[in-house]
């Protein structure tokens, strides 16, 4: 019996997610007994893929198709379950991102396994081979938290980003290469263009997220925001009005509608923090809000909280930073 945890990647490197959740995996290995094996789907050099072992997992099934370049969920939940069944897996880990959400049910149907979607600890409870495991997850769009019993034979656990620590040490997985089967109907969908918007940092993967809202009054306005990302190694985000409107790309747009995020610290500038904003970014472990409303909702919701005009505060900021920043 293994702990498969699909090793997710993006133009062959991996993604933090995709080191948590090996991390994960290996916990839940001690728990209930067994080796840690990691699926890799695509072009990723074996340097990359013997990384993988200083995060625990001891073997790598690597799996290369030229048509599995870019994500196809139904070939890549075949060879995901395919991976499972030939490691006895009755764990398999997915990231909670927006690739592991459109693979996750389709391996569980697959293996007809229990899913849990959006876990953020380790199961309280291991019950070993065929025994059940109870597991702490997000829910009301990230405003609850509810656990949640598998009691099936196999368990499939998306965990959610940032909510696991990285474990590292010293060792190398082995990589073994491997070829499942597919059929016709696993391309029945393909993508035709990836799109790359920039190096910025990736806003999911941020531990530190910068946001601006309509409070910012205008576009022109944005320098600030930006400045104060990178002086703090941060991703830059908006709220919904803000993308409507066409100050922002959507691809920076954070809440329900939007993007989902997690960060370590997100700040809030000019956002008055509508339930629907708050959705996408509640599962933030600290928030900060900058608002002149000393009424605005987000201030409820945020740990701390400065009430004052942006164009004040952020400037003071930057320049406070800067100051640390020199001094240390």
């Amino acid at each position: 019996m293994s702990v498969l945890i699909f090793a997710e990647n993006w133009g062959g490197k991996f993604k933090k997610s995709t080191y948590e959740a090996i991390s994960y995996g290996s916990e839940i290995a001690k728990q209930v007994g067994g080796n840690v094996t990691a699926v890799v789907i695509g072009n990723v050099s074996d340097e990359d893929m013997k990384s993988l072992g200083k995060y625990g997992a001891q073997k790598v099934l690597s799996v290369k198709n030229d048509k599995l370049n870019a994500l196809n969920p139904s070939a890549f939940a075949s060879a995901i379950a395919q991976a499972s069944q030939k490691e006895n897996a009755k764990v398999v880990i997915v990231s909670y991102t927006y690739s592991g959400r459109s693979v996750a049910g389709r391996v569980a149907v697959k293996l007809k396994a229990g899913l849990v979607a959006g876990a953020v600890q380790l199961p309280s409870s291991g019950g070993g081979a065929g025994g059940g495991l109870t597991i702490r997850k997000k829910c009301f769009s990230g405003k609850g938290l509810t656990d949640v019993t598998i009691s099936s034979e196999i368990k499939i656990i998306g965990l959610y980003p940032n909510s696991f620590h990285l474990d590292t040490g010293e060792g190398s997985a082995a990589i073994e290469s491997f070829s499942p089967s597919f059929s016709d109907s696993d391309f029945n969908s393909t993508f035709k263009e990836t799109k790359k918007t920039s190096d910025k940092i990736v806003l999911t993967e941020a531990e530190i997220v910068v946001s601006g809202g309509r409070g910012l009054k205008g576009p022109e306005n944005w320098g600030m925001i930006e400045q104060l990302a990178e002086l703090l190694g941060a991703a830059t985000s908006c709220s919904k009005p803000v993308a409507d409107v066409g100050w922002r790309p959507h691809h920076e747009h954070v809440g329900q509608t939007g993007i989902t995020i997690a960060p370590n610290l997100y700040i809030a500038i000019g956002i008055s923090g509508a339930i629907q904003h708050l959705a996408g970014v509640n599962s933030s472990k600290v928030m900060v809000a900058i608002n002149t409303d000393k009424e605005a909702p987000f201030f409820k919701a945020a740990n701390y909280g400065i009430c004052g005009d942006a164009f004040e505060v952020v400037p003071k900021l930057i320049e406070e930073i800067k100051k640390f920043k020199s001094a240390h």
